[in-house]
């Protein structure tokens, strides 16, 4: 029987549909119908296992699964011995601590003596143990933020992404306990054949992340000023430049990274680049 690698990833939930995207960008083709427990990839050495976020972690531990996608905040609070080996770049959110609104927060000794609601209890654990803290756990599983509101907590500790849902609640966030995001774990005791199909998919997984973090750019410009635009968008190694039937002008292609887009974009302008176009890239490899 070939080797394959297992790859767990939520069967529903906030990571669910970044994690099906990343795959298939990744070209692994597999159906993931309703109430599917695992789909073998059809082009790929892998099979892909729908789980509990909660227990992708003891699955990855126990060599049910090989890796796994999952919150990084899961992670750490699981603790179970498994380790990361990328961050996967969506899914971000924080860990943070919220009071009433109505509360005169005025930093963590406020917390002293107070209980906390959380599905996270090993985190805020280590958390209040760092800031020497003496503060009450309530692990309660959903809902959390009505805690307050019906006496079981003074304050709890949740998953926020916009803040909306506190804000709804009468909550205000007032500490970030963690920051998290997607990742990608491994059992640290892959065998060789299942090691080197996981560093096939990171390749993959890689050339799918650059190529989102940048974008193909073509311009046309004068020839006199193809230096100084290379020096602004020198590419991956240097610009494709190309001759136009324009007397004294080029065509110039290159890449540009989307955090400095704008700034490169009135940059070029006013080195006299026109007929700006900028494209996506699907997959980048360097």
């Amino acid at each position: 029987m070939s080797t394959i690698l297992r790859i767990a990833i939520q069967k529903s939930g906030r990571l669910q549909e970044g994690s099906l995207q990343l795959l298939k960008e990744s070209g692994l083709s597999f159906s993931n119908g309703k109430d599917q427990l695992k789909a073998p990839a059809r082009n790929f050495p892998a099979e892909v296992l729908f789980l509990r976020d909660d227990d992708i972690p003891q699955y990855v531990e126990d060599n049910v699964a090989d890796v796994g996608i999952v919150g990084e905040n899961v992670v750490a609070e699981k603790q179970k011995d498994i380790k990361i080996i990328k961050r996967l770049d969506f899914a971000k959110c924080r860990l943070s601590l919220a009071v009433p609104r109505s509360e005169n927060y005025e930093g963590l000794s406020w917390l002293n003596g107070k209980n906390i609601a959380t599905s996270y209890p090993n985190i805020v654990q280590e958390f209040l143990k760092k800031n020497n803290i003496a503060a009450g756990i309530h692990e309660i599983s959903g809902s959390v933020e009505i805690a307050p509101g019906i006496g079981l907590a003074e304050a709890i500790c949740d998953l926020v992404s916009t803040g909306s849902t506190l804000l709804s609640n009468g909550l205000r966030e007032v500490e970030v306990v963690m920051q998290s995001e997607a990742v990608l774990t491994s059992n640290p005791m892959l065998s060789a054949e299942k090691k080197a199909i996981l560093d096939k998919l990171l390749f993959r997984i890689e050339a799918v992340q650059k190529a989102k973090n940048n974008k193909y750019i073509l311009l046309n410009c004068p020839n006199d000023a193809i230096e100084t635009i290379t020096n602004v968008i020198p590419g991956m190694k240097s610009p494709t430049i190309m001759p136009l039937s324009r007397k004294g002008w080029s065509s110039l292609h290159s890449v540009v990274d989307e955090n400095d887009f704008w700034e490169k974009i009135d940059q070029l302008r006013s080195l006299g680049a026109e007929g700006i176009l900028v494209i996506p890239i699907e997959k980048m490899i360097v």
